[in-house]
């Protein structure tokens, strides 16, 4: 059988497959279910910011009006503190699965990033996922000010932690590429393309907003596709790839590309975690049937510098499409 280990974040990883930071891995259970199924990795749900504030708000709401002033600093102190060390015990049992674990953090900005990648690296995390998910929002900051606040976010981490550290971006920077290589010469050591943002949609009958769908759909890998094609070799960081990985066809294609690790969400709620297993043995197959000895022999192989056809990853395919020329 194919070899299917990979080096990722530092990390070796028996296969490319890593169960996403999601509601699969916010249990200890959830992180043993994992790795029993074959899992070459797992990322913790994240600890969001707005969880521990929405928390620490309930709390407030209970405690009665014109309490000492005291009483506030202190439930804030203790609102904070308690939902981090909930989130720092899950890290530490989740390493008793005997799989590299992966922490995520998810903050808003500057201020919390050092203090809980600190304190994630001394509970025992193998590395950590930093979910940088800045929504612009006003008229009057520019790209370059949004890019900014998250070079300025990466830092901030990258100072309080030895852990290796890998972002997870959204796809909407005026230019991938660029905030790519700036993350990586900045110690990031590594990317994972694409994060799924949040979708809305409207309720026509209630004239109100809800939700949009909360899992991808089996075609939404091709961004994640072209980026890693794109950036691979061409940044010094390890690439990893995210959104619409249902199969092993397109967990492949994305390792041809250049990806060093797959992250899979939906297809195991879908499916169950049962479908690691499939997903692995899928891949090992076709390389035995390419006789590949093992997952390197594939990787990168259509990374974009390799091609002898660059354009076919930019433009020049899409107007060939549009206009049928030649």
């Amino acid at each position: 059988m194919a070899d299917l280990s990979t080096c990722y974040l530092g990390l070796t990883l028996k296969n490319p497959l890593v169960v996403a930071a999601s509601g699969l891995t916010a249990t200890v259970e959830g992180v043993k279910k994992a790795a029993a199924a074959g899992a070459g990795a797992v990322v913790l749900k994240s600890l969001f910011e707005e969880q521990l504030d929405a928390e620490l708000a309930s709390a407030e709401t209970a405690l009665a009006e014109g309490a000492h002033p005291e009483a506030w600093d202190f439930l804030r102190g203790a609102g904070n503190e308690e939902g981090a060390r909930e989130y720092l015990a899950l890290v530490a049992q989740a390493k008793e699965a005997g799989i590299p674990v992966i922490a995520s953090l998810n903050c808003r900005g500057a201020g919390r990033w050092s203090e809980f990648a600190a304190r994630i690296e001394a509970a025992g995390a193998d590395a950590l996922e930093l979910n940088m998910g800045f929504l612009p929002t006003s008229t009057e900051e520019l790209g370059e000010a949004v890019e900014e606040r998250l070079l300025a976010a990466f830092r901030e981490a990258r100072a309080a932690t030895k852990l290796p550290l890998a972002v997870k971006l959204g796809p909407s920077y005026s230019s991938v590429p660029a905030i790519a290589a700036e993350l990586a010469r900045l110690g990031a050591a590594g990317l994972v393309l694409f994060n799924r943002f949040y979708r809305i949609d409207v309720d026509l009958a209630k004239l109100a907003l809800r939700p949009g769908p909360t899992q991808s759909s089996g075609d939404e890998y091709h961004e994640s596709l072209r980026w890693i094609a794109v950036l691979a070799d061409r940044v010094p960081c390890d690439l990893a790839a995210s959104t619409g990985i249902h199969d092993a066809e397109a967990a492949l294609k994305l390792v041809a590309a250049g990806a060093s690790a797959i992250q899979l969400c939906s297809v195991i709620y879908r499916r169950g975690f049962g479908v690691i297993g499939e997903i692995s043995r899928a891949m090992n197959d076709w390389l035995d049937e390419k006789r590949m000895q093992n997952l390197a022999a594939l990787k990168g192989r259509l990374a974009q510098w390799r091609s002898v056809d660059p354009a076919a990853y930019l433009r020049l395919q899409y107007v060939k499409a549009l206009t049928g020329i030649a």
